[in-house]
């Protein structure tokens, strides 16, 4: 091969070098066989480290690129590593298929992946998902959940801190998995659990990083298991975290990060396939579209094929129900669209969303990333609404800019492009929307609704910075007021684990390394915003229970919501009518204040029953409002449901 006239993206060295067979180490109890792609090798030997033996076995060149090694005997539990050379110089790499690992992954693993299951691994069925309307993320970091000293949780930090059931904090809160289920949210959202860079596992609570620095995409993180140093430990403990999950009819979402990785030069792939798996510009220089030094070349078929093997790895040997993927912006489009699709042919429920901008300047054009402005030509994959982010409470970027929740004006038409899930919509005027002049989603399962997440500060944080003079009540009736924004829209609500209870981490805007007491959930803020964790408890109950916020296409928003005419830069209502979605409830008025006195609004009719106010939020009745107005208290939401039909809706239930 003549490296001087190599080109990576030309259709010659397509056609003599891809590869679309399976890679990785195969194991059987009689032999194990070993394929790896590197075409650009001139000799590659397969290394087995098992104890005090070493063995060094050279492999074949085979079809397309690959290499081919077939080793007699059971090895599982075997280390490996691939010796290849280029040029001269050879460099030991972990298998990027490596599906067990040594401590730090500085080792593949040869394992007989049935050794890892729990016993009743396949007994638990996989709760049920109707559409992804019906779904509420909570994202969470594994060891901010259970590490608190409060928390009431034994295995503090770890997989297995997710198991333990009807744990107890401060006042008898409950914690841990008994707060998921009395909270009521149906997918979990775990931070990066794959193998990453910055935490040693041989002393996992000396350090702390979120895990946005992938090392091997294909087994989990070691820190997190009770003994790292067991290749078998990191995957059965995951598998009891996902195991306990589903037991409690709640989905597993992986937050997955392909579009870079932690080192570069030195990575496993650039010294298997030197400058392949990463956009270069055309000086030979790495781009950062990431902005963490690399990005992926996802449109090369190669990298495409390892990103769809890895997740469809994940989602058939782990049952992982859902992918949030960083940096979406850096994936092209067709990778995008062919991901939906191949998980689709496993899965048709598997949820997939992500971030649709970039880190940085990348080569990719515009016209090929997936961007939250192009989700239209990606239907099935969810993109996260920043402009409902940032009109709910602030620019993101902009510790004292307020948003509508803090009495911001201005902010309507993008509260509006939120509640309808930027889908098309004639009450919508898109020329006044923060960010995004176009409805850019088709479905409202696109629209990923939020108000905070690990990045940036906490909207308890927020709020803090951009209104210090406010006093605590105050600031909880705005917490308040954003949840009931995300989880009364249409589209996908998402919450940051501990947002519920108001969650600070005291005013850090990037604590990906600050460690435990910066990180931590503090499961004492539950028991002193108990009432604010009740009023997202009703408003999940209200989500779940009636079908009417969630409605599943463009035409159903269109046909059953419309905005109410009210007067007041800081006032917003809208109407679902006509039995929504099949909703028991003929009509439902939901009023949001974000101004700071009551205000008089006028109603579409007489004769209402109040089921959310300023402090309770849930489907019982509150009180009645018999008159065609009402009195909208400060910085608040009301919901409202026509008497008639809540009264049949009590009747029909106790009947049932």
């Amino acid at each position: 091969m003549d490296k001087a006239k190599l080109n990576f993206d030309s259709l010659e060295f397509n056609q003599a070098y891809n590869f679309a067979g399976e890679l990785g180490a195969f194991w059987q109890p009689q032999m194990t066989t070993f394929r790896v792609w590197a075409p650009t090798a001139s000799s590659l030997k397969l290394k087995l480290a098992n104890k005090d033996n070493m063995n060094i076995l050279p492999l074949e060149k085979s079809d397309n690129g690959t290499w081919f090694l077939e080793v007699q005997g059971d090895l599982s539990g075997v280390g490996y590593n691939y010796l290849v050379t280029h040029d001269k110089n050879e460099y030991e790499v972990v298998d990027p298929y490596a599906k067990a690992l040594t401590v730090n992954g500085e080792m593949g693993v040869v394992i007989d992946l049935a050794k890892t299951n729990p016993s009743n691994w396949f007994e638990i069925p996989i709760p049920y998902l109707n559409s992804f309307n019906d779904a509420i993320i909570y994202e969470l970091h594994v060891r901010d959940f259970s590490i608190a000293k409060d928390s009431g949780i034994r295995n503090k930090g770890l997989y297995l801190g997710f198991k333990e059931a009807n744990t107890r904090g401060p006042g008898g809160v409950t914690t841990g998995l008994a707060h998921l289920l009395e909270l009521g949210i149906t997918h979990v959202q775990l931070l990066p659990i794959f193998d990453y860079g910055t935490v040693d596992e041989r002393k996992p609570f000396a350090s702390y990083n979120w895990g946005y620095d992938p090392l091997n995409y294909n087994a989990p993180e070691g820190s997190y298991a009770t003994r790292p140093q067991n290749p078998l430990s990191r995957i059965n403990e995951l598998k009891q975290l996902i195991l306990a999950l589903r037991e409690n009819r709640i989905r597993v979402v992986m937050d997955v990060v392909y579009n870079h990785t932690w080192q570069t030069e030195a990575s496993n792939l650039n010294q298997l396939v030197p400058n392949y798996y990463y956009r270069q510009d055309s000086r030979g220089n790495f781009t950062n579209g990431s902005g963490c030094g690399n990005e992926l070349a996802t449109e090369r078929f190669m990298v495409r094929k390892l990103i769809i093997d890895s997740l469809c790895y994940w989602a058939k040997e782990y049952t992982i129900k859902g992918f949030r993927m960083d940096l979406m912006g850096l994936y092209d489009l067709e990778t995008v669209q062919i991901i939906r699709s191949e998980l689709d042919k496993i899965d048709s429920s598997i949820i997939l969303y992500g971030e649709g901008w970039v880190g940085g300047p990348s080569m990719l054009s515009d016209q090929k990333k997936a961007l939250k402005g192009q989700a239209t030509k990606f239907p099935g994959v969810g993109v996260f609404n920043d402009d409902f982010r940032d009109a709910i409470k602030g620019h993101v970027f902009r510790e004292d800019n307020k948003g509508f929740i803090s009495s911001a004006y201005g902010m309507q038409e993008s509260i509006k492009c939120g509640i309808v899930a930027a889908t098309n919509h004639p009450d919508v005027d898109y020329r006044q929307v923060l960010y995004a002049h176009n409805p850019y989603t088709k479905h409202p399962s696109q629209s990923i609704n939020y108000a905070e997440a690990h990045d940036n500060l906490t909207l308890w944080d927020k709020l803090l910075k951009s209104n210090p003079r406010d006093d605590e009540l105050v600031q909880k009736a705005r917490q308040k007021l954003a949840g009931a924004l995300l989880l009364l829209a249409q589209g996908i609500p998402f919450i940051h684990g501990g947002m519920e209870f108001c969650r600070t981490k005291y005013g850090d805007f990037n604590s990906y390394k600050s460690g435990d007491e910066i990180n931590q959930i503090v499961w004492g803020r539950k028991l002193r915003y108990y009432d604010v964790f009740k009023y997202y408890q009703g408003l999940i109950s209200i989500r779940k229970n009636h079908p009417a916020f969630r409605l599943k296409t463009e035409e159903e928003i269109a046909t059953h919501l419309y905005f109410l005419p009210v007067t007041g830069p800081l006032l917003l209502g809208f109407v679902l009518k006509d039995y929504a979605g099949g909703d028991c409830w003929r009509q439902i008025v939901v009023l949001f204040s974000g101004a700071r006195i009551s205000r008089e609004v006028h109603l579409p009719g007489n004769n209402w029953v109040v089921v959310v106010d300023a402090s309770s939020a849930g489907t019982k009745r509150l009180g009645v409002i018999k008159e065609d107005r009402v009195l909208l208290p400060r910085l608040s939401t009301l919901v409202l449901v026509d008497r008639e039909s809540y009264d049949q809706s009590v009747i029909t239930s106790r009947d049932n």
